[in-house]
């Protein structure tokens, strides 16, 4: 019933923007993208995860394990990407507002559209490619709920210096396309709030945060239980590791469009324009 929900939900937001006019803007296209992301998320996890649960575990070929960690990875790439250019979106809506169109124009929006899809396949093509290169010879269980890198990392029983080369490729790539995209995030948010405490009025202070404050507890959930679960230590802490994964691949997709549905005014607008 959740996936159908997610599904839904995600659809909803894509054609509530694609057939409303008003909605035509940088940071509803980039939100399309987003829930495409979500939708990928979702259809890779949840259907294995509901027939593990049902079946009380699940078997997988080391290839179906490796194309499943490759669409993950992608998706959530794309997610962290897609979240920095809406972050750069509304620092550009709220402290340089007169040079919104020149800079957010239709054709610079798809350049970064395009350079996101192909950055997030390219990183977890690179990831998975090294992955399948190694030996797994010993315990073929993972305990995790789905084909997680480090849980099928643990698999293998290659030379121990072919696994740390690989760890040190996947720290390279998780910082540049992860914990690069969070602090471009955070250094707009820092601008975003600075430009609105000097708002004089209260109205405009509070109209200003409206239009960023669905994008900040979207990026809020997301980067928190993604950071949560690579910092925690995962000694003692297993039920914390695969709970945490919950979040950011069956909550956040199904929260993300309701978010967006019950905060953004010209979503909720767009909504009760539907025919039914």
């Amino acid at each position: 019933m959740s996936y159908l929900t997610t599904i839904g939900a995600n659809v909803m937001v894509i054609i509530l923007v694609v057939y409303n006019k008003n909605l035509h803007c940088p940071m509803y296209f980039f939100l399309t993208q987003l829930t495409i992301s979500d939708i990928i998320t979702t259809s890779d996890i949840v259907p294995n995860m509901l027939h593990m649960v049902m079946n009380n575990g699940s078997s997988m070929s080391l290839a179906e394990c490796i194309t499943q960690l490759f669409f993950f990875g992608s998706s959530e790439c794309l997610e962290c990407l897609l979240l920095t250019a809406m972050s750069y979106d509304r620092y550009v809506a709220i402290c340089l507002p007169l040079h919104y169109n020149s800079l957010m124009n239709p054709l610079l929006c798809l350049k970064y559209i395009l350079i996101s899809w192909i950055l997030g396949f390219t990183v977890t093509l690179v990831q998975t490619i090294n992955l399948s290169k190694l030996q797994f010879c010993w315990s073929n269980v993972i305990d995790h709920f789905f084909c997680e890198f480090d849980p099928l990392l643990k698999l293998s029983c290659s030379n121990i210096m072919k696994i740390r080369i690989i760890k040190l490729i996947s720290f390279f790539l998780g910082f540049l396309i992860i914990v690069c995209p969070f602090i471009i995030v955070v250094i707009s948010y820092v601008y975003i709030v600075h430009t609105i405490l000097k708002i004089q009025s209260f109205t405009g202070r509070q109209r200003a945060f409206s239009t960023c404050g669905s994008h900040l507890a979207v990026v809020s959930i997301f980067y928190g239980t993604l950071f949560s679960n690579y910092l925690i230590p995962e000694k003692g802490g297993s039920v914390v590791h695969i709970s945490l994964p919950i979040v950011y691949t069956v909550v956040t997709p199904l929260v993300n469009p309701i978010i967006y549905c019950l905060r953004n005014k010209d979503i909720k607008k767009a909504f009760t324009k539907i025919k039914f």
